[in-house]
């Protein structure tokens, strides 16, 4: 299993909706508002990468409000 740390950045005042939506999507673990220079972040597992990927691209990118994102796939 390969897991993921998504970063993202919403609109003004979208935070808690997007993280709601982000965390219903299949393959998110976790989602939650923080405070900082993101808005949220999200534990994504997958197979393989390229699942992580589709994740992200084809689930979390089409959420309304998500704006700027940065995946930091975990290591250890």
């Amino acid at each position: 299993m390969v897991r993921a740390y998504i970063v993202i950045i919403t609109g003004t005042g979208a935070a808690e909706s997007v993280a709601a939506a982000v965390r219903d999507l299949p393959g998110v673990t976790e989602s939650h508002v923080v405070a900082g220079e993101f808005d949220i972040v999200a534990e994504v597992e997958g197979e393989t990468v390229r699942a992580l990927q589709k994740i992200v691209t084809g689930g979390i990118h089409e959420v309304e409000g998500v704006g700027t994102t940065r995946t930091y796939i975990q290591i250890d």
